[in-house]
């Protein structure tokens, strides 16, 4: 079915044009006047034509019913104009014939271009290439040097001297080596200018310009990056239909509701682009399974469509996408741009010949600047007679980049040139800008302006239109936006379940401490801490939140910058999703509480005390949310919140009664939300409680016949004569609390939840991105790289699909040098052939299936596979998407844990040695390092722990050197890992791999994926080089080139199912491969087709080809299998001739245990040294919340008060281990990531040994940083000098040691940080609840028990009895009981028993009336009698605290071993073997 690009095609009602008809004729105009820039099928010059029912043909003709039936629904009487439907259904015209009603509603459309004249854009150069660590953040001379950068920073040109013009309904190809400039390029021109320090020049998009469009039109020109960035959760339909909602336009179809247009909408992108099947499948991601890669991509591209963008540049949109996949999307965007007449700017890497084709222009950038931009049928030819030679079957896209590559590009003989060939960037601008190609750019830019930039008549219908199709309400988009929350919540509900069920597990435990508490006096301590803790656990629970709130902040900025929504909406709408969500949290939470310890029983209090409890969680959420949202990572703020809560709960009023505040630091209980939910849930409780006296003063033996006259309540607000206790009298001296302010409490407590949501809004608004990585190559510190500075600030900014240096001259294993490589004795991999090489091994695998259970059924994802890879030969794995390739490696490489394998793995026709793995190289499709690494240090480590034990460290080391200049990676050797680009992160994970020297076989999974097609020639000329010297490599491969292609000597190709329809030579120009497809009765492969696109194609891999052949059938009946199999007997019969393969370890691991231990300790160390942020936010949360505390509590006296808020300054300390402990969780889920995808299945470690490094690692920084804070805290609350040593050993080295070894064990079984952070919470509230503070031992009931095994309660006893014990108490005159003695007794005499059974003493003893009496004469009395602390305890406690860090330990110990069993086998595989476990273990040290 043809389709027309000049037609009025489109309404598109998602991307709404101007005049059509008129711009129709225009362009008619401008074609025949410009016949070789032009966007119309007319022109001379043209791109392939695509059919609009491409992906969907069936699909294609639901809709063309749909739209037929609307088009007759609009006029039923209109005969001309009326669809029929007959076969075969033409989906243009049915579009065509709704798009004239859409014309006839007067419906403004509008178009748009862009015109870039002298563009130049400078960014900030790299002030340093060194990689950060703690010494260098501390370092004066740093510091200095940093503030000068940031007053004078170095810029540099990344882009200069750009012109050219992108018409509505072109296609734009820019191509470019990595670090030439492509992003940036991309990126201003879809106006992302914030990143960049100066942009000069001109950008037009019709007559509006860059400040105009960001301000009021931002959403009609959009920026797309490489990443496919979703809310998994939501489904295919959800995500398109919600960016179909968010920009949908108020100017519709006479008689079409909004709901009628967006599923219209809905259902023609879901259609034209081949997605109905998967409308209800989750996007997915790494935790949710979802669509494919491919059907990610198209998804994404339907979002930006949707969304009606008019200039859309889209970032390397084909990476990780096969071949057939990667030419489905570049498809999809012609589809796109010929239907909505939009401009469309691509980026691609490895770009095919049928792709290119796709493409009116191309635009070639070499080292920032251009040297080509016009037709892209003329770039060849262009470069041709430039001087340079296309290699045969290289791709134009290969050609036009290898040029601008001098280790890459052929030049001609200069015979019949005029001038000399250019050779440098410079030159090749030179020749670009006095050629006729750039002559016809400046008048088809000439033709624009005359056009589009002075049409007033066409700027202000464009402005007309945009206002038509608003909404003049903020309420829709805002209820849009809310329902979107409310999906990704169902999607997702798991972490809202656990999140639901920590609030009612912490309500029964809280309950249960205090249940059914009386309500006489000694319970009015424990009555205010059930409701401090009813305050708290909200407030707590909410900063776990805060890792969960940066992993969303990429879709929304993405989503802002598309004019989806404002961020304030996305955060508005997240805050009142959330209150249906707390209320329902809340309220079981409250009653299991309220009822259960039985407070006030009245229906009034108790909604008083739920509504307090209520706003309070609201408002501490959006407290934790706006600090989040005040910061671009999440450690800062983490190490932020953890001051704020400690400083929150200080001066909340419960530990230290505001009247014992002191004044320097009384304002923080001012601006404390918390303290006035707490005051109010107070007042409203004691309002009307008369609690029994229970400690008249005196009582007991000897004083049961005293009238009420002679005795008195100890406890404040006691009357003399009175038994019982007043509430609001109690509140009122003892908090200075007052049940008048009980609602003006509440005022103020909705005043800051309403200030905080604001903060939110305003926050979230101006601050969406992220702290990015870096944008250069960072080098150890005190290297001398041999990178230049040019080359490195030149090349690792700009490009998003890059971001990395090159070395200013290509190494041996090179591009280009493949030939110099084969039997070059001065290359590296003849080295690696010497140390390997081997009598000839071949590695087969006979008749292999796999089979595992998805959702109850079982599906073979391998079929009969069989094939086998030799030693010298470089065997390529290929198939469409989903075919198995991956599953077939691992299944290879015995790298599966799950499913069920069948048939034959053998070397030799011998069974596998049993250390196969470590005989084995693999390199997987994801680069998996530890980023402060640097590539030296990680080729060392995997040689060291993988190479025999009885080589020599220095012979490991130098074989590691070797296989770095192998990689050509010697430049970077001093570099770190994570900074790297694409192409060298990829030689990293080779250099790793052939570290190990691997005696067998080399695996790689996709090794050119994401890479730019100079780089995959760079990566396959050195895997070329290592087979030609006798390394067996086995590669899956996605979209290679023809010329890359011809790199392989064999082929395992697979089909969907796992199945196999080709295993043999590729041959000469892969002759034989093709020659056998024809043969089985395919189509002929075109002498300029690619030969890796063309198999695709016959087979029907993809939704770009159809095939009636069963190829599978046709490769078991063919000759070709049964030579295989022949093949593989015969191999089978020579091997077992031969002793089998030898075992190269003793034991399952190469290095011994404490060998192990001790690299993993200093790789752990070093990347804690150079992760700064990471030590800092730990220091100085430390050293904050020492100064903090002590100042708080700054030299407590000797009162009873005075006691108690030293009792406190030591119980508020420990809550320092809940913000420390959830710091720990990332960085040992990265650590751990990196072994479970590629260091475990290398057998590199033991797990053990990798746990006892993380636990090693981490207690130094901990004891270091609890040392700081006992320095800024101990002295500060005036504990005595003589008591120093005991309180530091157990402060500064045994808690550390505690939260470090909790924390661990926790992170070891969860499966993220934030369920790490809720379990830890619950954790450290449940070990608090009971440690005898919050509710005092004699009041805990039932609970005692716990109480005896809360290792807080040995900690908090000898803490506070070492610090307190054998100390005088000095009461004030606030805190004596008077008491009037009988006739005729003086005070000593009436209380002298009473003090001696009791304790106590009086201030007047002489006096015979107004006795003053002290309750506590000494801090043992008042600690035994409230508390139950014992100064004599403090070595046993210290015995049972040391006991608790063993169980940790060990906890963590088994936790670690249970997952890593768990993931490696099934539910009961860690009880198989464990004493063969324990033994291997244990002969790694002989």
């Amino acid at each position: 079915m043809p389709t027309n690009a000049t037609n009025e095609t489109l309404e598109n009602e998602a991307a709404g044009p101007s005049n059509v008809k008129q711009d129709g004729q225009r362009l008619t105009e401008r074609q025949r006047r410009r016949p070789a820039i032009g966007r119309g099928r007319q022109s001379k010059f043209r791109h392939s034509m695509v059919s609009m029912d491409f992906f969907d043909p069936e699909g294609a003709r639901q809709l063309s019913r749909m739209l037929s039936t609307v088009s007759r629904s609009r006029s039923a009487t209109d005969s001309e104009n009326t669809l029929t439907i007959s076969e075969p259904f033409d989906l243009e015209n049915s579009l065509r014939a709704y798009l004239k009603k859409v014309d006839e509603a007067d419906i403004p459309r509008r178009h748009l271009g862009v015109l870039f004249e002298n563009l130049r854009v400078v960014g900030l150069g790299a002030t340093t290439s060194y990689q950060p660590t703690l010494g260098s953040y501390l370092n004066p001379y740093t510091l200095a040097k940093t503030l000068y950068s940031l007053l004078r920073p170095p810029v540099r040109d990344i882009v200069s001297g750009f012109s050219g013009v992108v018409w509505p309904g072109e296609m734009l190809l820019v191509l470019g080596r990595p670090g030439a400039g492509c992003s940036t390029f991309l990126k201003v021109l879809a106006n992302q200018r914030s990143e960049y320090h100066e942009i000069h020049g001109d950008v037009h998009y019709d007559s509006l310009m860059s400040k105009e469009i960001s301000k009021n039109f931002r959403g009609d020109v959009q920026y797309c990056p490489e990443e496919d960035i979703h809310f998994a959760p939501l489904t295919v339909d959800q995500t398109i239909r919600f960016a179909i909602e968010t920009r949908a336009p108020q100017n519709r179809l006479p008689g079409q509701s909004r709901s009628d247009y967006i599923r219209l909408l809905t259902d023609v992108y879901l259609t034209i682009f081949g997605l109905k099947h998967v409308r209800n499948t989750p996007v997915g991601n790494e935790k949710i399974r979802g669509v494919s890669g491919g059907e990610k991509k198209r998804v994404s591209i339907c979002e930006t469509l949707a969304t009606r963008s008019l200039m859309t540049s889209w970032d390397n949109t084909t990476r990780g996408l096969d071949a057939s996949t990667a030419l489905e999307f570049v498809r999809a965007l012609r589809i796109a741009t010929d239907l909505s007449l939009v401009s469309t700017i691509v980026a691609i890497y490895q770009a095919g010949e049928t792709l290119y084709r796709v493409f009116d222009k191309v635009c070639l950038i070499y080292e920032g600047r251009l040297v080509y931009f016009g037709p892209a049928s003329h770039a060849k030819q262009y470069f041709i007679d430039m001087g340079y030679i296309p290699a045969p079957r290289q791709t134009t896209a290969d050609f036009l980049v290898a040029v601008t590559d001098p280790n890459a590009r052929t030049m001609r003989g200069t015979q019949g040139l005029t001038q000399p060939i250019p050779q440098t960037a410079e030159e090749f601008e030179a020749y670009y800008r006095n050629s006729p190609v750039r002559s016809m750019n400046i008048e088809d830019m000439g033709a624009y302006r005359r056009e589009r930039m002075y049409n007033e008549e066409m700027a202000t219908a464009y402005k007309r239109s945009v206002k038509a199709e608003q909404s003049k309400y903020a309420f829709p988009k805002l209820r849009i936006v809310m329902i979107r929350r409310v999906r990704i919540m169902k999607g997702d509900w798991t972490p809202h379940a656990f999140h639901i069920a920590m609030f009612i597990f912490q309500a029964i435990i809280i309950s249960t401490t205090f249940i059914k508490i009386p309500e006489d006096t000694s319970n009015y301590f424990s009555r205010g801490g059930v409701l401090f803790f009813s305050v708290l656990v909200p407030s707590l629970f909410q900063m776990s939140e805060i890792p969960s709130l940066f992993s969303q902040r990429p879709v929304i900025d993405r989503q802002q910058k598309a004019a989806m929504y404002h961020p304030m909406v996305d955060a508005l709408a997240m805050t009142l999703v959330d209150v249906p969500v707390t209320f329902i949290t809340v309220l079981p939470f409250c009653c299991i509480i309220y009822f259960v310890v039985r407070l006030q029983q009245t229906a009034g209090q108790f909604f008083i005390f739920f509504l307090f409890v209520f706003i309070v969680a609201i408002t501490m959420t959006a407290f934790f949310r706006a600090l989040a949202a005040a910061f671009k990572s999440a450690p800062p703020a983490q190490a932020v919140a953890g001051v704020l809560l400690l400083a929150l709960l200080l001066y909340t009023g419960y530990q230290i009664p505001k009247p014992s505040m002191i004044g320097a630091l009384r304002w923080i209980s001012y601006i404390n939300p918390i303290r006035y939910a707490f005051e109010g849930v107070m007042t409203n409780e004691f309002h009307t409680l008369n609690g029994v006296c229970s400690s008249l003063i005196p009582s007991g033996p000897g004083y049961s016949s005293i009238s009420l006259n002679h005795q008195a309540c100890s406890v404040v607000g006691s009357e003399p004569g009175q038994r019982t206790v007043n509430g609001n009298k109690y509140l009122a001296l003892s908090f200075s609390y007052y049940r008048k302010y009980l609602w003006r409490d509440f005022g103020i407590l909705v005043a800051f939840g309403a200030f905080f949501i604001l903060c939110l809004l305003i926050l979230t608004e101006i601050n969406t991105g992220l702290a990015g990585q870096t944008n250069v190559t960072l080098f150890k510190r005190g290297s001398k790289p041999s990178v230049t500075r040019e080359t490195a600030t030149l090349h690792a900014k700009d490009d998003e699909e890059k971001s990395q240096t090159t070395v200013t001259q290509r190494t041996p294993a090179g591009v280009g040098e493949v030939e110099r490589e084969k039997g070059d004795p001065d290359t590296g991999a003849t080295v690696h052939a010497k140390e390997t090489h081997m009598p000839e091994k071949i590695f087969s695998w006979q008749h292999l299936k796999y089979t595992v259970i998805v959702g109850g059924d079982h599906r073979k994802l391998l079929d009969d596979v069989s094939g086998y890879v030799v030693a010298g030969k470089l065997t390529a794995l290929m198939g469409e998407s989903g075919a198995g390739k991956t599953t077939l490696l691992n299944v290879l490489a015995g790298r599966v844990g799950t499913g069920v394998v069948s048939g034959e793995r053998l070397f030799n026709g011998r069974s596998l040695p049993p250390d196969f793995q470590a005989q084995t190289g693999y390199c997987q499709q994801t680069d998996t390092h530890v980023s402060t690494n640097t590539v030296r240090e990680a080729l060392r480590f995997s040689a060291r722990l993988r190479q025999p034990r009885n080589t020599p460290r220095g012979e490991k080391d130098a074989y590691a050197d070797q296989c770095l200049k192998m990689c050509g990676l010697e430049a970077y050797g001093d570099a770190m890992v994570g900074s790297l680009g694409v192409e060298y992160r990829k030689r990293t994970t080779i250099g790793v791999e052939l570290a190990a020297k691997p005696r067998l076989l080399l695996f790689l999974d996709e090794p050119t994926s994401g890479l730019d097609s100079q780089s995959a020639w760079a990566i396959l000329a050195f895997l070329r080089s290592l087979a030609d010297n006798g390394q067996a490599i086995l590669c899956t491969c996605r979209q290679p080139s023809a010329e890359l292609f011809q790199v392989f000597d064999r082929l395992l190709l697979l089909q969907k199912g796992g199945q196999t329809v080709y295993y043999g030579d590729l041959g000469n120009t892969t002759s034989s491969m093709i020659g056998y497809f024809e043969n089985a009765g395919s189509r002929q492969c075109k002498p300029d087709e690619n030969p890796a696109e063309f198999m695709l194609d016959v087979i029907g891999a993809g939704a770009t080809a159809v095939t009636d052949k069963d190829w599978r059938q046709v490769w078991l009946q063919s000759s070709n299998r049964k030579d295989l199999l022949n093949e593989l007997e015969k191999i089978h019969e020579e091997g077992r001739q031969h002793p089998p393969v030898e075992s190269t370890l003793q034991s399952e691991f190469a290095a011994p245990w404490l060998y192990q231990t001790k690299e993993l300790l200093k790789r752990q160390f070093q990347s804690s040294w150079r992760d700064p942020i990471y030590l800092l936010s730990k220091l100085v949360l430390n050293i904050f919340a020492g100064l903090f505390t002590g100042f708080t509590f700054f030299k407590a006296k000797d009162t009873i008060q005075g006691t108690q808020n030293r009792l406190f300054a030591i119980f508020m300390g420990t809550f320092l281990s809940a913000p420390l402990g959830n710091q720990m969780h990332v960085p040992y889920m990265q650590q751990r990531s990196v072994y479970e995808i590629r260091e475990r299945s290398s057998r590199m470690y033991h797990w053990s040994a990798l746990t006892t490094a993380q636990l090693l690692c981490e207690i130094p920084w901990n004891i270091l940083g609890s040392s700081l804070f006992f320095l800024c805290w101990y002295w500060a609350v005036g504990f005595p000098n003589s008591r120093a040593g005991y309180i530091y050993f157990i402060f500064g080295v045994l808690f550390p040691l505690y939260y470090t070894t909790i924390s661990l064990a926790v992170a070891s079984i969860s499966p993220s940080a934030e369920i790490a952070g809720l379990i830890f919470s619950v954790l450290f509230t449940f070990v608090i609840t009971f440690d005898g503070v919050m509710q005092p031992f004699a009041l805990l009931g039932w609970w005692k028990w716990m109480y005896h095994l809360s290792p807080f309660t040995y900690l908090i006893e000898g803490l506070v009895g070492e610090a307190i014990g054998h100390q005088s108490i000095r009461c004030t005159t606030k805190e004596l009981v008077t008491i009037q003695p009988p006739s005729g007794q003086t005070c000593h005499s009436y209380m002298s028993k009473y003090i001696a059974t009791r304790g106590g003493y009086l201030t007047n003893p002489t006096a015979s009336s107004d006795c003053y009496f002290c309750s506590s004469r000494t801090t043992d009395e008042w600690l035994k009698g409230n508390f139950n602390i014992s100064y004599h305890h403090h070595w046993r406690d210290f015995g049972f605290f040391c006991a608790y860090i063993v169980f940790n330990a060990f906890m963590l110990y088994v936790l670690t071993y249970l997952r890593a069993s768990l993931s490696n086998g099934g539910t009961l595989s860690f009880i198989k073997k464990p004493i063969a476990s324990a033994a291997r273990l244990f002969s790694n040290q002989k």
